[in-house]
């Protein structure tokens, strides 16, 4: 019999919600980093100006209300599952501290949704803004290389953050445990496994 409580049912909505909506996002940002960086290098400027307006406005809508929704989701579910107790009210629950303090599970959740929450301020207080002026024809020809730099230096940020994030994330539920040992590994793990990937995004059309 399916849950008839109105906290579970909510509870699953907004982590599918959370959790496709993260897909949109980490999916359009691996592909800015993995297939458009080196695509970009390959074109020359008559390419550019065919592909890029058709392109980048759709990847770029995508791309940034996916992290929104991303950002929104993730901390009504961080607020339902760590501040709220059902029948009682918003409170702190016991999977956010217990009598040894704060929990393992609470310092995973945190330690992904501090990188969660850098990434989402690079999309929509640096990234965006720049590719809009950019895409608007507002920049002027001395400026464009600066903020095109800046834009690529947040994006390429954000994509070495998702490495740890991602771990952060699924950790609470499926590892719990938590030490400087942990963190530190999660944390080169994830780093190495990004920066493997943009390493080889540059080979993989070549090798096909």
């Amino acid at each position: 019999m399916a849950l008839q409580d109105l906290y579970s049912n909510i509870h699953l909505l907004m982590r599918w919600l959370h959790v496709i909506a993260g897909i949109t996002w980490i999916g359009h940002l691996y592909f800015f980093n993995f297939v458009n960086v080196p695509l970009q290098a390959a074109l020359d400027d008559a390419g550019k100006k065919a592909v890029n307006p058709q392109m980048m406005p759709r990847t770029l809508w995508w791309f940034r209300w996916g992290a929104m929704i991303t950002l929104l989701a993730g901390l009504w579910l961080f607020v339902q599952i760590y501040f709220y107790i059902p029948g009682e009210g918003f409170a702190a629950t016991s999977l956010l501290v217990d009598a040894e303090g704060m929990t393992d599970r609470s310092i995973w959740i945190l330690f992904g949704m501090l990188f969660g929450i850098i990434m989402w301020f690079n999309v929509w207080i640096i990234i965006w803004p720049i590719q809009k002026k950019i895409l608007g024809g507002t920049a002027s020809a001395e400026e464009l290389p600066k903020i095109r730099r800046r834009a690529f230096l947040a994006s390429r940020a954000n994509t070495y953050l998702s490495g740890p994030m991602l771990f952060g994330m699924l950790a609470p539920s499926h590892y719990g445990a938590i030490n400087w040992v942990t963190a530190l590994i999660a944390l080169t793990l994830g780093l190495l496994a990004i920066h493997h990937s943009i390493r080889s995004s540059s080979k993989v059309g070549k090798s096909v």
